[in-house]
């Protein structure tokens, strides 16, 4: 009857995301009649965008067990530099170019200080957040930097009818998918987060595996920062503000363990970021107040931890007892 209970509960944790998601969506659907509009569908999808491909990214990073907190500055330098580019002539292309390269400079700085120096990933990753945003901030001399029309048709741009914020995300997650489940390097990065000591055992080359982990959250976070200014026209000094939080709670949301060693970029980190999306958006829906906004956030972030660490805590449990 113990095990039997264990197993219920074990379920339960492990399909915790559905059942959330069902239940915001019942509440708001509920509460707005417009929410399941085929429109507003839409609008969930492309505002989603720009956080579902920085979730992927940080998912790869998670499932080492690791962690990157400069998300966020990546997306806003990368929002400055390309701005003040187009803004000065530049073509587009070269302007994402630099972008492009100025998040991959990122997370090559982040790994190597991770692997070479030995810098506890939180600590590595706190100094180029505020580095990231400390140079942003120089460029952009505090102002906020509007955009050029050539740069707002590419987030209303559609191929087929769909919006290019979309194309963008559900290209990077099928990306991602299919590195994590279809080559060895994705097979490398779930045994690194399983156990660092048993890989390196293996023969996995755990250096190299930790330094294209922060590669790709490094060129996630630029293309990410990317997709959002080209909605939003304009770069504010506030601008990627909490989205490394938002994209670490959307991917653990979706199953990705803080611990590492366990999640999947679909349909896991997915439906994370839809569940936080559809949040925020039920939240404008039906007109709350938006001073509610920071405590709702806060109480999904602390339920992530708190799903994240019932599931680590049960799976040792049936470890234990030998029930895998």
């Amino acid at each position: 009857m113990k095990w039997i209970t264990n197993k219920t509960v074990q379920r339960l944790l492990h399909h915790s995301t559905l059942v959330l998601f069902i239940i915001v969506l019942t509440v708001f659907g509920l509460l707005s009649k417009s929410f399941f509009s085929f429109q507003n569908l839409i609008n969930v999808l492309t505002q989603a965008s720009s956080l579902g491909i920085i979730a992927t990214g940080m998912t790869f990073v998670l499932l080492t067990a690791g962690i990157d907190l400069s998300v966020g500055s990546i997306m806003f330098l990368a929002g400055v530099i390309s701005s003040k580019m187009v803004v000065a002539g530049f073509p587009l292309w070269m302007a994402f170019s630099v972008v492009l390269a100025v998040g991959i400079l990122f997370g090559l700085m982040n790994g190597f200080l991770v692997v070479r120096a030995k810098i506890v990933p939180f600590i590595v990753t706190l100094a180029t957040f505020y580095m990231g945003r400390g140079l942003g901030l120089f460029l952009s001399e505090t102002r906020a930097i509007n955009l050029p029309e050539s740069f707002l048709k590419i987030g209303s741009a559609k191929l087929f009818g769909i919006p290019f914020p979309i194309i963008a995300f559900v290209l990077v997650v099928v990306i991602g998918h299919l590195l994590l489940t279809k080559t060895t390097f994705g097979k490398q990065v779930y045994a690194v987060g399983h156990s660092t000591l048993k890989s390196k055992k293996a023969g996995i080359r755990v250096n190299g595996i930790l330094l294209k982990v922060y590669l790709i959250c490094g060129l996630c976070a630029s293309i990410g920062g990317l997709v959002a200014i080209s909605q939003l026209g304009a770069v504010s000094p506030t601008f990627g503000l909490q989205s490394e939080f938002m994209a670490i709670a959307a991917a653990v949301l979706g199953g990705t363990s803080l611990f590492g060693g366990k999640g999947t970029v679909f349909p896991g980190t997915l439906v994370g970021v839809l569940l936080v999306q559809c949040i925020q958006n039920g939240l404008v829906m039906v007109n709350a107040d938006p001073y509610l906004y920071p405590l709702i956030t806060g109480g999904v972030i602390f339920l992530v931890v708190l799903i994240d660490s019932l599931r680590h805590l049960q799976q040792q449990k049936l470890k234990r007892w030998g029930i895998h």
